[in-house]
């Protein structure tokens, strides 16, 4: 049995993993590709051959491995580890994105590493716990080092692993400008969503607002994975809890009011009325009937369009 500590929801907290490389378009695929008939071997990952397979250095591996768990593409099981349905259906050869060229495969990893929140502490930090209009690494370390001890008092974490995680992090969102390696260059997957910008030279800030490329199908996916998570039993979910609640598409995707409820009042078309917005008498809310697992899978088919 694990003795990780919980984050609320029921997340394991986990700093680390990543060997500080933001994760990279073409890593998901290189994973899913080791797969046969769904499964990959432990080896894979481990033998003197993955390095040759991946193309790339021992601890790059190690990272590569760490992407591909906490973004959902495979999980660990007694055979080694399983690829999932959706990645399955993304990134098979013909899938409905298999070189992740695709904006909506960058948000749903970043709905996995910043809403759900797996072997991403930091990230899901980050993006819903940072209220500051503009911040440094620096100044995020203690705040960041202060909720690790509440999630578990008995593991100390160092400053440095802090340090590291919080780099790798806004390094995934907001690459370098110039100087570092080659490797540096390598655009991150998730840089392209425009969620965090560097203001100056190690100064932050979010870009909140209206996001053009995330696809509504993206969003109802989120929408419904959240409601899953925070509401389960209930029919309807307040306006604040979508836009405002932690682990909400509002906070994780950083939208503004206005483009939320627009998204909201698209969605009864985009769900053929499985999802409903209502707006009376000041209480906006929506509403929803029963989802099967393929209209959630719809909703990400869609995402591709």
């Amino acid at each position: 049995m694990s003795t990780a500590p919980r984050v609320r929801g029921g997340t394991t907290a986990h700093f680390s993993g990543h060997e500080t490389f933001p994760l990279r378009q073409m890593w998901l695929k290189k994973v899913y590709d080791q797969a046969i008939d769904g499964l990959i071997p432990k080896s894979a990952f481990a033998d003197e051959s993955a390095i040759a397979a991946f193309g790339v250095g021992k601890n790059m591996v190690a990272s590569i491995r760490h992407w591909a768990l906490a973004c959902g593409v495979m999980y660990e099981s007694e055979a080694g580890f399983t690829i999932r349905g959706v990645a399955n259906e993304i990134l098979q050869d013909g899938g409905l994105d298999p070189y992740a060229e695709s904006p909506s495969t960058a948000w749903l990893a970043h709905w996995q590493l910043a809403g759900r929140c797996f072997r991403s502490t930091t990230w899901h930090w980050l993006f819903n716990h940072v209220t500051a209009p503009t911040f440094t690494r620096q100044e995020l370390e203690e705040p960041l080092a202060r909720y690790a001890r509440e999630l578990d008092p008995k593991h100390r974490l160092s400053a440095s692993t802090i340090s590291r995680d919080l780099e790798t992090c806004l390094r995934s969102y907001a690459p370098r400008a110039a100087g570092g390696s080659p490797e540096d260059f390598a655009e991150p997957l998730l840089g392209e969503l425009g969620l965090l910008q560097e203001v100056h030279k190690g100064q932050y800030a979010f870009r909140r607002g209206p996001k053009a490329s995330l696809n509504d199908g993206v969003f109802a996916y989120a929408l419904v994975d959240y409601w899953n998570r925070a509401a389960a039993g209930q029919s309807s979910l307040a306006f604040e809890a979508v836009a405002y609640a932690e682990g909400s598409p509002g906070r994780v995707f950083k939208l503004d009011e206005e483009s939320i409820a627009q998204r909201l009042i698209t969605l009864s078309d985009f769900t053929g009325r499985k999802l409903e917005w209502t707006d009376s008498a000041g209480l906006r809310q929506v509403h929803r009937k029963d989802l099967s697992k393929e209209d959630i899978k719809s909703m990400i088919r869609r995402a591709y369009d």
